[in-house]
């Protein structure tokens, strides 16, 4: 079954709380919780203080770290509710450490890989995700246009954990939407996440549906 994660950052900022009832009343299944320092992406996003608040509310909340050094900040979102917390491969110099990190704090683990990223670094931390996240656009920016080269290293991934016999969920951010979903779910992604077109849709259910049905057709 496909996942669907909605992207705050696509939300409306003056009602947030409404806002994540709306989109788990429709079917979503995790909060996707994008943070941003300015260092490592040049916005900057939310803070643990607003990730605190919405792990409240009835979705689980699959944090994206596009921070520099996030292993400073691991155990502070797993207090705050995180239950996924993904760091760029590019973020840290210690990856393999960080994703023990996540895991020791008690959440899934989550690697993202920018479109430019080769996903060659995912071999050698294999067993140690539960998550690889495939950047489809350029971190930093909701409503962005897909990057279709960044596309192709969905199957890539796919086929390295069939090998080596790993589960791990294979997330893609970045210009989904009805349109692209069903290429992303072809190639091997399993949970999708979804900003303005799920946002501004006129009925939020019915995309989550029509997305998920992508997974149900290829089964």
């Amino acid at each position: 079954m496909i996942k669907v994660a909605p992207s705050l950052l696509a939300a409306d900022f003056l009602n947030l709380g409404g806002e994540i009832e709306r989109v788990a009343r429709a079917g979503a299944d995790y909060l996707h919780f994008d943070v941003m320092d300015g260092r490592f992406v040049p916005n900057i996003s939310f803070g643990l203080p607003v990730l605190k608040a919405a792990a409240k509310k009835s979705l689980p909340v699959d944090a994206h770290l596009m921070i520099v050094e996030p292993e400073k900040y691991i155990d502070e979102f797993a207090k705050a509710g995180a239950k996924i917390i993904t760091v760029h491969a590019e973020a840290t110099a210690h990856l393999h450490r960080a994703l023990q990190q996540i895991r020791a704090a008690g959440c899934l683990a989550g690697v993202a890989l920018n479109p430019g990223t080769s996903p060659e670094c995912l071999r050698y931390v294999l067993g140690e995700f539960d998550l690889a996240l495939v950047m489809t656009v350029n971190p930093g920016f909701g409503g962005q246009k897909m990057i279709m080269p960044a596309v192709e290293k969905i199957a890539e991934i796919r086929g390295m954990l069939n090998r080596a016999r790993c589960d791990a969920i294979i997330e893609v951010d970045g210009g989904v939407n009805e349109q692209t979903a069903p290429m992303l779910v072809e190639r091997g992604a399993t949970m999708l996440v979804a900003g303005s077109a799920l946002f501004g849709a006129p009925d939020a259910q019915k995309f989550i549906e029509n997305v998920k049905r992508c997974g149900m057709k290829k089964m």
